[in-house]
């Protein structure tokens, strides 16, 4: 009875191995042929460990050297015509090229995968994209796996969703974006069935093929497009299919997947329980049901009583057509808890990362084939470290949860309104025409994290450090002023990441060692874990930010992360509804804020990065979430006064549709990314006519190409056609962390050399 499974497993290794060898070679410290070992060494580790753990099934093709999306892009054969390859097998050269641009090409456009803070490649679609089998990394994985005696279950994404994450490029002369025709699936369908019948040579019994992409809302021409698709796919001969759905409900088109010609579903039934008694009463007498029962996106340990619970009708129905699994791959959970050694036992004992989480599932099959249920007693540890947590007194503090509870309308709202708002700001801060500016960071050196990791060690006194970020905060600001920036930023070069750093100077925040996981690329993060109430004990920029503005006269914007992006960026606590938690964060940020008006800072930057990934898939949704964050938003920023000018910034996701929402955040200057989409986006800004300033993205910081001053200017002039002069800010589309001074000081020059031209050509309206 039942059989244990995984959807997908970290790729990143577990001490950043990738990390180092994508770096390495892109460098060109390295070959590419050590890239490629390290990357079969990872890929059998790996696989090792989900069979080491119990899983009857182990995925095959879900590591990546940047994004499976962009595998996916690569064995369709659909690589835009600008990075010139001719067909064939697509190299690494091509790939990276995709994937990071050229010294004369872009990179594709990059987006956040659904609700998460994992970012893909969007494919680019046009009249004369062509399909043709063009990487066999799947099925050499394959190969690889099943030699080394693995149960390889090999990954797809999915054609539908590969399709509806992608988007339609007519070059019209206004590059507009749509989505592309339905067709494009059939097109894709012979590349498709030749991997079948390719991995079923090998000898694979099982492919999952990921959909999550059936959980969002649905067009009815859309699911008679999948049903055509699967029709097509699962003729005779080919590996049995699991169609594996996940990040949201898809009840609403169960009698339809039910009717499909597959031999499985996966349903995610952490994130939408309710769909399982819908699939219950509809499950075919030979059709596997693989429910996602352990959550992959969060590093809490399952209940496994109430999973046990959850599973029992489904085991009692099913016998071994019931398969155990997490919610959605592992790709989203860190690698291993065993890793922690500084973490505190008593949190600890709360966690899981993926290799616990393999073990939980394992536990689940063990409890159900025992039929002692409940009474199993390796469910015993489970329920008395849940029992402890729950009664815990770090979780709660009842001042925080008072001063949430007494939030009033007003503490939401500026003094005036933003006409009135933009004139005090402009006399006080005195800005020309298409003003210049950053996000926020600059490079974070070897010397930086050398400097941090022997503060940390105790290798250099607190005295020493400081001196030495007193030292690159001078030079970023120099290094500024001699650009001709207009506001400036001190470069952050005492922060690590941008959530973790305020997570370690506020109450209910803990870290780990090594809790990374996959954002893009090389580029990992370690989300911080809420497990308690939120609160500021201390200031946690000022002393840094005035002492950047007491080494200029020009402003110097301070810089936060917004409560939303502190959300979603954490490993958030289960036992609350988000909302509140937000507003706990917001009224710390409120604080930093207040404090930083009382020092003399004119601007203050609110990142907001994560608004628009934590909307969830369905609109019927919509406004419950948008509300909440949207309030959190303005109760951290609202207790300012009319001439402090409030930023915020956003990036690589799409944000048309809930324009009316950022609208409401109500911040004076919102910067976002729009280089990469060719400021595609800005049309939305001038459909919906934004009132706020805006600055659009003007080149890549993702990349390492610099851009030329004209090609900034010519994506300058597009967003004037969108927005009036005197609302345009000129940026980059992101911070410049991870990048290299050789490439950000000549791309900041550019981008100031732009503005001037701009400013050239047209005359600042009164405010």
């Amino acid at each position: 009875m039942a059989l244990a499974h995984s959807l997908g497993f970290p790729r990143i290794g577990p001490k950043r191995e990738l990390k180092r060898a994508l770096e390495g070679f892109w460098s060109g410290q390295t070959d590419a042929a050590a890239l490629v070992e390290t990357g079969r060494a990872l890929r059998a580790q790996n696989w090792k460990v989900q069979r080491d753990a119990g899983m009857d099934l182990v995925p095959v093709g879900d590591f990546s050297f940047y994004d499976h999306v962009l595998d996916t892009t690569a064995m369709l054969g659909a690589v835009p015509a600008r990075y010139g390859w001719r067909g064939g097998p697509v190299d690494l050269s091509t790939y990276f090229a995709m994937a990071r641009g050229t010294s004369s090409q872009p990179a594709m456009e990059m987006t956040k995968w659904f609700d998460t803070n994992y970012h893909y490649i969007v494919p680019e679609f046009t009249p004369e994209t062509t399909f043709a089998f063009s990487s066999s990394k799947i099925v050499d994985e394959t190969r690889e796996a099943l030699a080394l005696g693995m149960p390889a279950k090999p990954v797809l994404l999915g054609p539908f969703t590969y399709w509806r994450l992608g988007k339609w490029r007519v070059h019209d002369g206004a590059n507009h974006s749509h989505r592309a025709p339905l067709e494009l699936i059939e097109r894709m369908l012979p590349v498709y069935a030749q991997v079948l019948d390719d991995l079923q040579r090998l000898g694979a019994s099982w492919v999952q093929i990921d959909e999550p992409a059936l959980a969002l809302d649905l067009e009815p021409e859309w699911i008679l497009a999948v049903q055509s698709a699967y029709a097509a796919l699962a003729r005779g001969g080919r590996p049995k299919i699991l169609l594996a759905t996940y990040f949201d409900s898809v009840e609403q088109v169960a009698l339809e997947l039910e009717a499909l010609p597959v031999e499985g579903v996966h349903l995610d039934i952490v994130r939408a329980p309710k769909q399982l008694d819908a699939f219950l009463k509809l499950a075919l007498e030979d059709e596997v049901l693989s429910l996602g029962i352990v959550d992959g996106r969060n590093i809490w340990r399952t209940d496994l009583d109430a999973a046990l619970h959850a599973l029992l009708p489904a085991a009692s129905q099913l016998g071994d057509r019931l398969w155990i699994a997490p919610s959605c791959s592992l790709l989203h959970s860190p690698i291993d808890l065993a890793l922690e050694t500084k973490l505190d036992e008593e949190l600890k004992s709360w966690m899981a990362f993926s290799v616990q989480k393999l073990h939980e599932i394992a536990l689940l099959k063990g409890a159900l084939l025992s039929r002692k249920g409940h009474e199993h007693e390796p469910l015993a540890p489970s329920r008395s470290a849940g029992a402890a947590r729950r009664s815990s007194s770090r979780i709660h503090n009842p001042a925080v949860k008072k001063r949430v509870a007494s939030l009033d309308t007003a503490d939401a709202v500026r003094q005036s309104l933003y006409p009135e708002r933009r004139a005090v700001q402009h006399d006080r801060l005195d800005l020309p025409m298409f003003p210049t500016t950053t996000i926020g960071s600059f490079p974070q050196t070897g010397a930086i994290r050398e400097a941090r990791a022997k503060f940390k060690k105790g290798e250099i006194d607190a005295a020493a450090y400081e001196g030495f970020i007193k030292a690159e905060i001078q030079h970023a600001l120099r290094e500024q002023e001699r650009i001709g920036l207009d506001v400036l930023v001190h470069g952050e070069a005492e922060r690590n990441d941008m959530v973790e750093y305020f997570g370690e100077r506020l109450s209910g925040f803990a870290f780990t060692q090594n809790g990374w996981v996959q954002s893009y690329g090389s580029r990992y993060v370690k989300p911080p874990v809420i497990f308690g109430d939120v609160f500021r004990p201390a200031p946690m920029t000022v002393d840094w930010i005035r002492y950047a503005q007491s080494l200029t006269p020009k402003p110097v914007k301070g810089m936060l992360t917004g409560p939303v992006t502190i959300l979603q960026w954490s490993f958030v606590r289960d036992d609350q509804p988000h909302s509140q938690t937000a507003l706990q964060i917001a009224l710390a940020i409120r604080d930093e804020v207040a404090d930083l008006e009382s020092a003399g800072i004119k601007a203050i930057q609110i990142d907001e990065p994560a608004m628009r990934e934590g909307l969830p898939l369905k609109r019927r949704d919509w406004n419950a979430y948008l509300q909440w964050a949207v309030l959190a938003f303005r109760v951290a920023s609202s207790g300012v006064a009319d001439h402090t000018q409030i930023h915020t910034h956003m990036c690589y996701a799409e944000f048309n549709e809930i324009l009316p929402s950022i609208a409401e955040m109500d911040a004076d200057v919102i910067t976002i990314e729009s280089s990469r989409s060719d400021m595609e986006i800005l049309e939305a800004f001038r459909t919906f006519k934004y009132p706020n300033e805006v600055g659009p993205g003007v080149y890549d910081i993702h990349s390492p190409r610099i851009p030329s001053a004209d090609e900034m200017a010519a994506l300058l002039e597009k967003a004037v056609q969108a927005l009036a002069p005197d609302q345009l800010w000129v940026n980059p589309d992101c911070g410049l962390k991870t990048r290299r001074w050789e490439e950000v000081l000549p791309a900041l020059t550019n981008m100031v050399a732009a503005a001037k031209r701009l400013r050239e050509q047209y005359t600042k309206t009164p405010a």
